[in-house]
């Protein structure tokens, strides 16, 4: 089995990745080997990622890389985790369910950016490591702020991170391409000219094209960000879910998600405005008939 398609020991890694840390020596180390081997990933890429790279920075051989981790397949798992603890969490006291996801998704985004190879290390059988899981466990927390179902605010962070890393592979495809080539994505199709004299069959493409549609493109992940959490929020608001608020009152609104001030006396707010609770009255009239 070639070292790329080698999956990793998974009793191993776990021991790895969640194991006691150890005292930092002069010398080779585990931490060392690590952070060497994501400065390659950075530079080179994961495919180019191997044991005898990371060992050629230290000037040493790969067998003594193996007292450290057991093979690559392992390894990148370490990887994935290390870069996670570049990108940790403030706390989010006081945030709305759309404000704190979309802080998350940035921060995700910031991450995927720095270190393009990260899209190529995911899969369903990754093993987290204990900062993979801390910012998860974040994102489920401010998800649960909306007041859905268990099961739905699980689907909900899914989501949102499946979409952030869906745009970073796309972005960084095109930029290793542009690397490759030498040629940037706008003058590759500027000079498909061959191309754009076949359009004249596809009657919606040219008008959009005449009208302006391609002249200033909308950035995808602030459109596609924005359109995922509005979806979240219209399933907020069929079910009409009742926000989950921090100890000051504050939380954000069950309708129209817009943040709570936490201010006033009383029973802690629900809505932002009379409009709002006028909706939310409305749409439990609709469900009771």
């Amino acid at each position: 089995m070639a070292e790329d398609d080698a999956q990793p020991d998974p009793e191993r890694a776990i021991e790895l990745l969640w194991g006691t840390p150890e005292p930092e020596r002069p010398g080779l180390s585990l931490g060392r080997i690590v952070a060497a081997a994501v400065e390659v990933a950075d530079v080179e890429g994961l495919a180019a990622l191997s044991m005898r790279k990371v060992a050629e920075r230290f000037g040493t051989t790969t067998m003594s890389l193996y007292r450290y981790v057991p093979g690559k397949a392992e390894l990148v798992e370490l990887m994935r985790d290390a870069v996670y603890g570049e990108f940790p969490m403030e706390p989010s006291d006081g945030l709305g369910w759309r404000a704190g996801l979309e802080r998350w998704a940035r921060r995700a985004w910031e991450m995927h950016r720095r270190h393009p190879w990260l899209v190529h290390s995911a899969g369903t059988r990754r093993l987290p490591g204990p900062n993979i899981m801390a910012g998860y466990d974040h994102a489920l927390d401010v998800a649960s702020r909306s007041g859905l179902a268990p099961a739905q605010v699980i689907a909900v962070v899914n989501l949102v991170g499946g979409f952030v890393e869906s745009a970073a592979r796309q972005a960084g495809e095109t930029a290793e391409l542009q690397r490759r080539t030498g040629v940037s994505h706008e003058r590759w199709w500027s000079e498909r000219e061959s191309l754009f004299e076949r359009m004249d069959g596809y009657p919606a493409l040219e008008r959009l094209w005449k009208s302006g549609g391609m002249d200033a493109p909308l950035d995808p992940f602030e459109f596609g960000l924005q359109r995922t959490l509005d979806g979240v929020q219209t399933l907020v608001e069929s079910q009409g879910s009742e926000v989950i608020r921090d100890e000051t009152g504050g939380g954000e609104c069950a309708i129209c998600g817009k943040p709570l001030d936490g201010g006033g006396r009383g029973r802690p707010r629900d809505y932002c405005s009379r409009a709002c609770q006028q909706r939310a009255y409305r749409r439990r009239q609709a469900h009771s008939d």
